[in-house]
C-alpha cells in the first residue's frame, strides 16, 4: 500500500470520526492503531519514597519503562466530549504492579491497570488490585492539573500530532490508604507517602500515523 496514502486515508478518517463525534458527544474512537503514547514520569520525591520503602515497580502487558523513572503506556482510545473537546482517554492493557518485602508478610504489593484519564473530573483512573485479593475496577488514582493544554499541530503534507503534560498527580485518598493497606508501609513509610506533594507528569503525544503493529486493548488481568 502507498504510504502517503494510507496516511491521508488515517488522517480523513479521523477528522471524520470526530466530525461524528461531535454529533454524539461521548463517542470512543479507538487509537490502538496509532503512534499514541502517555508517559508517567514520577517526581524524584515519589521515587525517593519507593527507594525507602523498598518498593520495586514493575511495568506489564503493554506497559514499558523508557527511562529509569518514567512508564510508557499506549493509549488505546480516545472518547469525544461536547465540542471536539477530549472528555476522556484509556490504556487498556497497562499495568504496573508495586512490590515490596515486608517483615512477616512476604512480597506484598498492588497491581494497577488500565488506566483512564477523566478529564471532567480531572482524574486517573485505574483497576487497583492488592496481591491475592480483588479487583476494584477503575478505582481513583489521582488528582491532576493541566500544565500544557492539548494542542493538535498540522504540518504540510500530512503530519498530525498533540501533546499534553498533565501535573500536579496526587494520590486520592483511595489510593493512598489502598497503598498502604497492600504495601504493608509502617508509620514511618506511611508518613513518607503522606508528604509526597507530587507523584509527578503524565505526558500525552499522538502522532497520526500507524504503528508497525497495533497494540492489544485487551484489559490487563493480573495471575491470580
Amino acid at each position: 500500500m502507498n504510504q502517503s496514502f494510507s496516511v491521508r486515508s488515517l488522517t480523513v478518517a479521523v477528522a471524520l470520526m470526530a466530525a461524528g463525534a461531535a454529533a454524539h458527544a461521548g463517542l470512543t474512537i479507538p487509537t490502538n492503531a496509532l503512534v499514541a503514547n502517555s508517559v508517567q514520569a514520577f517526581s524524584s520525591e515519589a521515587t525517593d519514597a519507593f527507594a525507602a520503602g523498598s518498593v520495586t515497580i514493575t511495568p506489564l502487558g503493554n506497559a514499558t519503562s523508557p527511562t529509569d523513572g518514567s512508564y510508557s503506556f499506549p493509549i488505546t482510545s480516545i472518547t469525544i466530549g461536547k465540542g471536539l473537546s477530549i472528555a476522556g482517554g484509556q490504556a487498556s492493557g497497562s499495568a504496573l504492579q508495586l512490590t515490596r518485602l515486608a517483615k512477616g508478610a512476604g512480597t506484598v504489593g498492588v497491581t494497577i491497570a488500565n488506566f483512564t484519564i477523566n478529564y471532567q473530573t480531572k482524574q486517573v483512573l485505574a483497576d487497583t488490585t492488592p496481591l491475592g485479593g480483588t479487583t476494584a475496577k477503575q478505582s481513583p488514582l489521582y488528582n491532576f492539573q493541566t500544565q500544557t493544554p492539548l494542542g493538535i499541530k498540522y504540518k504540510f503534507p500530512l503530519t498530525i500530532t498533540a501533546h499534553e503534560v498533565l501535573d500536579q498527580l496526587t494520590l486520592t485518598p483511595e489510593m493512598n490508604a489502598t497503598m498502604k493497606s497492600a504495601l504493608k508501609l509502617t508509620p514511618a513509610l506511611a508518613a513518607a507517602l503522606d508528604s509526597i506533594t507530587t507523584f509527578g507528569t503524565l505526558t500525552q503525544d499522538i502522532l497520526v500515523a500507524f504503528r508497525s503493529k497495533p497494540v492489544s486493548a485487551t484489559p490487563y488481568v493480573p495471575a491470580p
